[in-house]
Protein backbone atom coordinates (compact mmCIF):
# COMPACT_ATOMS: atom_id res chain seq x y z
CA UNK A 1 0.00 0.00 0.00
CA UNK A 2 2.79 2.20 0.72
CA UNK A 3 4.33 1.76 -2.62
CA UNK A 4 1.49 2.93 -3.81
CA UNK A 5 0.69 6.18 -2.05
CA UNK A 6 4.37 6.80 -3.38
CA UNK A 7 3.51 6.58 -6.57
CA UNK A 8 0.17 8.31 -6.43
CA UNK A 9 1.83 11.12 -4.77
CA UNK A 10 4.64 11.30 -7.94
CA UNK A 11 1.94 11.36 -10.52
CA UNK A 12 0.02 13.77 -9.04
CA UNK A 13 2.57 16.08 -8.40
CA UNK A 14 3.43 15.62 -11.96
CA UNK A 15 0.22 16.42 -12.89
CA UNK A 16 0.21 19.59 -10.62
CA UNK A 17 3.39 20.53 -12.51
CA UNK A 18 2.15 20.25 -15.58
CA UNK A 19 -0.92 22.09 -14.32
CA UNK A 20 1.33 25.12 -13.19
CA UNK A 21 3.84 25.61 -15.64
CA UNK A 22 0.94 25.68 -18.50
CA UNK A 23 -0.72 28.37 -15.68
CA UNK A 24 2.37 30.00 -15.35
CA UNK A 25 2.92 30.61 -19.35
CA UNK A 26 -0.41 31.19 -19.73
CA UNK A 27 -0.47 34.40 -16.98
CA UNK A 28 3.34 35.42 -19.36
CA UNK A 29 2.07 35.28 -22.35
CA UNK A 30 -1.81 36.45 -21.20
CA UNK A 31 -2.80 34.05 -24.54
CA UNK A 32 -6.78 33.84 -23.61
CA UNK A 33 -6.92 30.95 -26.44
CA UNK A 34 -5.19 29.04 -23.75
CA UNK A 35 -8.33 29.21 -21.27
CA UNK A 36 -9.77 26.61 -23.87
CA UNK A 37 -13.69 27.38 -23.67
CA UNK A 38 -13.90 29.16 -19.82
CA UNK A 39 -13.86 33.04 -19.62
CA UNK A 40 -13.36 32.49 -16.02
CA UNK A 41 -9.65 31.79 -16.69
CA UNK A 42 -9.06 35.05 -18.04
CA UNK A 43 -11.36 36.93 -14.87
CA UNK A 44 -8.64 34.88 -12.82
CA UNK A 45 -5.61 35.40 -14.76
CA UNK A 46 -6.40 39.47 -14.55
CA UNK A 47 -7.38 39.66 -11.26
CA UNK A 48 -4.68 41.36 -8.37
CA UNK A 49 -5.08 38.70 -6.60
CA UNK A 50 -3.18 36.60 -9.48
CA UNK A 51 0.43 37.03 -8.15
CA UNK A 52 1.77 37.58 -4.71
CA UNK A 53 4.67 40.73 -4.90
CA UNK A 54 4.86 40.70 -9.03
CA UNK A 55 5.33 36.36 -8.63
CA UNK A 56 2.44 34.74 -10.61
CA UNK A 57 0.72 32.44 -8.14
CA UNK A 58 1.19 29.75 -10.87
CA UNK A 59 4.51 29.96 -10.83
CA UNK A 60 4.22 29.79 -6.87
CA UNK A 61 2.32 26.25 -7.26
CA UNK A 62 5.15 25.25 -9.63
CA UNK A 63 7.72 25.74 -7.34
CA UNK A 64 5.42 23.81 -4.63
CA UNK A 65 4.81 21.03 -6.63
CA UNK A 66 8.65 21.12 -7.92
CA UNK A 67 9.21 20.66 -4.29
CA UNK A 68 7.26 17.86 -3.50
CA UNK A 69 8.35 15.60 -6.63
CA UNK A 70 11.63 16.39 -5.31
CA UNK A 71 11.69 15.29 -1.79
CA UNK A 72 9.46 12.22 -3.04
CA UNK A 73 12.41 11.58 -5.65
CA UNK A 74 15.16 11.90 -3.09
CA UNK A 75 13.59 10.00 -0.82
CA UNK A 76 14.52 6.42 -2.91
CA UNK A 77 17.39 7.42 -3.99
CA UNK A 78 21.24 6.77 -2.47
CA UNK A 79 21.80 10.25 -3.18
CA UNK A 80 23.54 13.45 -1.11
CA UNK A 81 21.64 13.52 2.29
CA UNK A 82 20.27 10.15 1.57
CA UNK A 83 20.43 9.13 4.99
CA UNK A 84 18.32 12.42 6.10
CA UNK A 85 15.82 12.17 2.86
CA UNK A 86 15.72 8.17 4.06
CA UNK A 87 14.41 9.75 7.56
CA UNK A 88 12.63 12.73 6.92
CA UNK A 89 11.12 12.57 3.50
CA UNK A 90 7.89 11.73 5.04
CA UNK A 91 7.45 14.52 7.16
CA UNK A 92 9.04 17.05 4.54
CA UNK A 93 6.52 16.18 2.31
CA UNK A 94 3.85 16.30 4.57
CA UNK A 95 5.56 20.09 6.03
CA UNK A 96 5.03 21.26 2.06
CA UNK A 97 1.53 19.20 1.58
CA UNK A 98 0.17 20.91 4.27
CA UNK A 99 1.59 24.63 3.18
CA UNK A 100 0.09 24.06 -0.69
CA UNK A 101 -2.92 22.92 1.17
CA UNK A 102 -3.66 25.67 2.64
CA UNK A 103 -2.66 28.11 0.03
CA UNK A 104 -4.94 26.26 -1.82
CA UNK A 105 -7.80 26.86 0.72
CA UNK A 106 -7.23 30.67 0.46
CA UNK A 107 -7.16 30.48 -3.39
CA UNK A 108 -10.73 29.02 -2.96
CA UNK A 109 -11.97 31.65 -1.05
CA UNK A 110 -10.53 34.12 -2.88
CA UNK A 111 -11.94 32.80 -6.32
CA UNK A 112 -15.39 31.68 -4.96
CA UNK A 113 -15.74 34.82 -2.61
CA UNK A 114 -14.22 37.52 -4.15
CA UNK A 115 -13.43 36.95 -8.25
CA UNK A 116 -16.44 35.34 -8.66
CA UNK A 117 -15.10 32.95 -11.13
CA UNK A 118 -13.43 29.66 -11.01
CA UNK A 119 -10.74 28.85 -13.39
CA UNK A 120 -10.88 24.94 -14.02
CA UNK A 121 -7.21 24.63 -14.54
CA UNK A 122 -6.96 26.34 -10.88
CA UNK A 123 -10.16 23.78 -10.26
CA UNK A 124 -7.64 21.13 -11.13
CA UNK A 125 -4.86 22.45 -9.15
CA UNK A 126 -6.45 22.63 -5.85
CA UNK A 127 -7.88 19.12 -6.33
CA UNK A 128 -4.48 17.82 -6.84
CA UNK A 129 -3.23 19.85 -4.25
CA UNK A 130 -5.71 18.32 -1.79
CA UNK A 131 -5.13 14.83 -2.62
CA UNK A 132 -1.78 15.43 -2.10
CA UNK A 133 -2.48 16.57 1.24
CA UNK A 134 -4.39 13.64 2.15
CA UNK A 135 -1.91 11.17 0.98
CA UNK A 136 0.51 12.72 3.02
CA UNK A 137 -1.08 12.48 6.26
CA UNK A 138 -1.40 8.96 5.38
CA UNK A 139 1.78 8.49 4.95
CA UNK A 140 2.73 10.22 8.13
CA UNK A 141 0.41 8.42 10.16
CA UNK A 142 1.51 4.90 8.86
CA UNK A 143 5.15 5.97 9.13
CA UNK A 144 6.46 4.14 11.93
CA UNK A 145 9.40 5.90 12.91
CA UNK A 146 7.12 9.34 14.20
Amino acid sequence: MDKWLYRTMIVLAVIGLLVAAYMTIYKWTNNNAMCLGSGDCGTVNASKYSEVNGIPVALIGFLGYASILGVLILEKRKVFLAEFFEENATLLTFGLALTGFLFTLWLIYVEVALIKALCPFCLTSQVVMTIIFILSIIRLVRQPNL
